[in-house]
């Protein structure tokens, strides 16, 4: 996508997730660190913590109606797609702060893992317009703190249709808070055998196949650390889309260890496909398949997965 130039920053909100990670306490405490280096540089900075779910995309709302002009956020993947939700498509600039779970867009940006150090640099980012995913779906729709959630949702990283998404509704936040990254690979394991991969329609641009597990990639990165689309990118307007078709539950434990050393591709029943459009249909009325955006659970099939140009302006590494 095309860079923009740089922006005189001056007012600004901080708007982060006070329990993620694993470590409150110090997470109290890298957030004072990084509001006293963003202090340094001159910028008014105001602190919005989050209260709950979805409050990061209301107090992200309530930044842009005030009149700020960076939005920076301190939290995991679900935190961020927030944030996202309450900012896009608006011009407000977004600068990512890591402070979660698996932190896939941090990764894919390159930002250090440590959140004051990433603060220390901001400095040294610039803006750029980059595409987000949208997902809009019908039915399925979960309720949400205010009745039934918005039936779209932008997202920056990666979607999933199937287990991973049922993964995300069977964990619980005590189990994932105590165990982090771990409590979706204990959960998995619980699962994997109670699990029906039910098949679903995946309609692409040019023809539609049969999937039984899909993965929507803005990023090449899934779950944190596993390379499942090599050639996706943030600051390219596609998806990189993955279908694994298998009804066999055996199946999926080559598929892991395929996907573990990154030769998934070469199996016969794994399709890598770029497109800017993806429709998802259920093909068992009875069967109930759920789907993520940034690791967050929204809805279950029917969906449609599209690209949406020039949506966000998003602080990355490096120079224009």
């Amino acid at each position: 996508m095309d860079e923009s130039p740089s922006l005189p920053f001056k007012n600004s909100t901080l708007i982060y997730n006070p329990i993620a990670g694993r470590h409150p306490k110090r997470r109290e405490k890298q957030i004072r660190e990084v509001l006293a280096v963003l202090q340094t540089s001159g910028r008014r900075v105001r602190l919005a913590p989050t209260s709950g779910p979805s409050n990061a995309a209301e107090l992200a709302r309530a930044a842009v109606k005030q009149g700020d002009d960076l939005i920076l956020v301190c939290g995991g993947d679900g935190t961020i797609n927030e944030v996202i939700n309450g900012i896009a498509p608006a011009r407000v600039t977004l600068g990512i702060l890591p402070g979660g779970t698996a932190n896939i867009a941090a990764k894919e940006l390159g930002l250090p893992h440590d959140p004051v150090r990433a603060a220390e640099e901001l400095s040294s980012w610039s803006p750029r317009r980059i595409a987000l995913g949208l997902a809009t779906w019908t039915e399925g729709v979960l309720p949400g703190p205010s009745g039934h959630a918005p039936a779209r949702r932008y997202f920056l990283s990666v979607a999933g249709i199937g287990f991973d998404a049922y993964i995300i509704h069977r964990l619980s936040l005590s189990f994932k808070m105590s165990a982090g990254v771990m409590a979706y690979v204990i959960e998995s394991f619980r699962q994997f055998f109670h699990y029906s991969f039910f098949p679903f329609t995946c309609r692409l641009e040019d023809g539609e196949l049969q999937a039984t597990f899909a993965i929507v990639h803005r990023t090449s990165r899934y779950a944190g650390w596993l390379h499942t689309a090599p050639s996706a990118s943030l600051f390219e307007p596609r998806f990189n889309l993955c279908f694994f078709s298998s009804l066999h539950r055996a199946r999926y434990l080559l598929y892991a260890v395929a996907v573990m050393v990154r030769r998934h591709h070469r199996l016969r029943d794994v399709h890598l496909v770029d497109s800017t459009k993806l429709e998802c249909v259920g093909t068992d009325p009875r069967a109930t398949v759920y789907f993520e955006v940034d690791g967050e659970l929204v809805g279950r099939l029917p969906a449609i997965f599209e690209i949406v140009p020039d949506a966000l302006t998003l602080l990355v590494p490096g120079g224009p």
